[in-house]
């Protein structure tokens, strides 16, 4: 199955600072997924797991790993979640 065809991907490096694990689903404004994980939030603003639809990634503390993003599709418009974006991306 082809997922994602023709959009541009965004390597990132993921570290789980917390000492929980963390799941990130899908969907997810990447930017805005959980403090405990440390990435460069900037170049993820905009973007979302490159997964098929209802899977989500698991981030265990203290294991770093590399995601995939894909710029959100849409209008771009991504209301609640942690209230960092608020509205359009």
């Amino acid at each position: 199955m082809v997922i994602n065809a023709g959009k541009a991907e965004l390597r990132l490096s993921v570290d789980n600072t917390g000492d929980r694990p963390v799941q990130v689903g899908s969907h997810y404004h990447f930017a805005e997924a959980n403090d405990a994980l440390d990435f460069d939030r900037e170049r993820a603003w905009g973007h979302r797991l490159a997964v098929p639809a209802g899977t989500s990634v698991r981030f265990e503390p203290g294991v770093a790993r590399e995601v995939v993003l894909v710029p959100l599709g849409g209008n771009r418009v991504m209301p609640g979640l942690r209230g960092k974006a608020g509205g359009a991306l």
